[in-house]
């Protein structure tokens, strides 16, 4: 990996971070009408989203030592922004089936949170340990890689956290905020893997 390629895995680590945090934070405006926003509904949200990054983590770690490369890593992009978009799809239905059939608003917004955030959670999980992957060549210097890695990600996680509600939620509306992260999400994708068709040109060409 060259330097330039190594900058924007750590741009692309900061920018999922951001979403992550940011989708995460919107998920109490998603739950709010149907369920409230007393602490257990934040319990409910925080839990999913704790379990799919983790099972994210384990999975973009097994997937990292199959031939890891940028078209791969581009392409886990490319899934969580198609699996971020039936979020803005789908919410109402599935909250107002789920608050029709629940009484408990505890288990109602759990299920609801599982329902809409689990499986894009777990794709976003994916790209940290696939970032390391990439990221160390020397296995002396991997504590080093990993920590700045999460470094990044964390510190976008906290401006996503911050943007997202100081300012994103007054000027629009959540599926428009929503929308936004998974396009985001896409261009990295798709940024990703032009990066690495263009690396892999240039090679063909000096052989």
């Amino acid at each position: 990996m060259t330097l330039k390629t190594n900058a924007l895995i750590y741009f692309l680590a900061f920018c999922s971070g951001f979403c992550i945090m940011g989708i995460e934070l919107l998920g109490g405006r998603i739950l709010a009408p149907y369920f409230g926003s007393s602490v257990h509904i934040w319990g409910s949200i925080i839990t999913v989203f704790m379990l799919s990054l983790s099972f994210g983590y384990l999975l973009g770690g097994k997937l990292s030592t199959k031939n890891a490369s940028l078209t791969k890593y581009g392409l886990i992009f490319l899934v969580a922004s198609i699996m971020v978009v039936p979020i803005t799809l789908f919410a109402e239905p599935i909250m107002a089936f789920i608050f029709t059939h629940i009484e408990d608003s505890r288990y109602g917004s759990l299920l609801a949170s599982t329902a809409l955030f689990f499986i894009p959670t777990i794709i976003l999980g994916m790209i940290s340990p696939y970032s390391v992957r990439l990221l160390v060549t020397d296995s002396e210097r991997s504590g080093q890689v990993a920590g700045i890695l999460y470094f990044v990600s964390t510190l976008g996680s906290a401006l996503g956290t911050i943007i997202t509600s100081f300012y994103f939620v007054l000027a629009f509306d959540v599926n428009t905020i929503i929308s936004a992260f998974a396009t985001t999400l896409g261009v990295l994708g798709v940024v990703a893997i032009a990066v690495n068709s263009v690396a892999n040109n240039k090679e063909i060409a000096h052989a």
